[in-house]
């Protein structure tokens, strides 16, 4: 049966990729982003698809922008059952060369047009107590690195913020659901877009996955019931190794992130930067790093990826210490033959 899904960020990258995936699937699809032509793109694509869908421009930094929107695309389609925040900006930048009005951007969008995104979601589904949404994590949500506080710091946010949102719902006993999908490194054009104060340009931290492998997962986890999904190994190994050795994280970040985020590329003088105005002829869902990105990637369940860590770190305490034990009556029982 078709399901209304409503996608923020919906003209490129992720957020693309996400609504065609759902339109693949024959959902009914609703479209938010604030640049209009990119935006009208992509809902002729999709109704070349043959699918039902509606779109509404706005900055999802701007609550009120976001209610209306939401407002409309419910008359047009109807009640909603999935809705996914994913719209992000961010600036690639020590916390010494970042301007505060530059933080507060990348705040607003990244972190308040979640929260935003979730209470225009919440005025849909609460009076119809059903519903499930969807946040695009990242694994930087538990690990910071350099060049991207202000993104880092936005994505910390919005654990806390659905954390809270869930156990109130749980509160309830609301049949809403709310679950985080952290992601690894994304082949998306905001490393061709991203405000930038470097001397090269952004790139990929690793290897990146590209947009249609998260698209995939974020369907699936639309009909799941976890808390929370992990996509991509560098996405496990780096919340699992931030909770076992975050000091040697930091040290290992600080030698290999900065070069590791940056081509050898000079950053041109007159790049255009999607902070405060979208660069419309980048809306495309991949970025220009497909040469090297992964097409597919493991999706896990956050509290069994914990609990499988958990207990093979026991099990490997226990096998040391077996082994201790049995070195030892081993050496003792020599020494008693001698």
């Amino acid at each position: 049966m078709p399901r209304t899904v409503i996608v923020t960020g919906a003209t490129a990258g992720v957020g693309r990729a996400v609504a065609l995936r759902f339109a693949a699937a024959g959902d009914r699809v609703g479209l938010i982003a604030r640049d209009a032509e990119a935006l009208d793109e992509v809902r002729r694509e999709l109704i070349g698809r043959g699918v039902e869908v509606a779109a509404e421009p706005a900055d999802v930094a701007d609550a009120g922008q976001v209610f209306a929107a939401a407002a409309r695309l419910e008359e047009a389609l109807g009640p909603f059952d999935v809705w996914i925040n994913d719209a992000m900006e961010t600036v690639f930048s020590t916390v010494a060369d970042i301007s505060p009005a530059e933080f507060r951007r990348v705040t607003e969008v990244t972190y308040l047009g979640f929260v935003h995104g979730t209470m225009a979601a919440l005025r849909s589904m609460l009076p119809r107590g059903r519903g499930r949404i969807l946040q695009m994590g990242s694994a930087l949500a538990y690990r910071g690195i350099p060049l991207q506080s202000a993104y880092c710091g936005a994505k910390h946010a919005i654990r806390g913020f659905t954390d809270s949102l869930r156990a109130e719902l749980l509160a309830e006993r609301s049949a809403v659901t709310v679950s985080i999908v952290e992601l690894p490194a994304v082949n998306t054009p905001q490393f061709d877009w991203a405000r930038a104060h470097l001397p090269h340009t952004p790139r990929p931290m690793g290897r990146p996955v590209e947009p249609e492998a998260v698209a995939a997962a974020v369907y699936r986890a639309a009909s799941g019931t976890w808390r929370e999904y992990w996509l991509g190994w560098p996405t496990i190994l780096l919340i699992l190794g931030d909770f076992v050795a975050p000091g040697a994280l930091d040290r290992y970040l600080a030698a290999t992130a900065i070069e590791g985020q940056q081509t050898n590329m000079p950053l041109p003088l007159d790049r255009p930067d999607n902070l405060d105005h979208p660069v419309t002829p980048l809306h495309r869902v991949r970025g220009s790093f497909s040469a090297e990105a992964g097409e597919r990637a493991p999706l896990v369940v956050g509290e069994l990826a914990r609990f499988a860590a958990v207990a093979a770190g026991a099990l490997a305490f226990f096998a040391a210490g077996a082994a201790v034990a049995h070195g030892f009556r081993n050496g003792r029982g020599l020494r008693a033959g001698r």
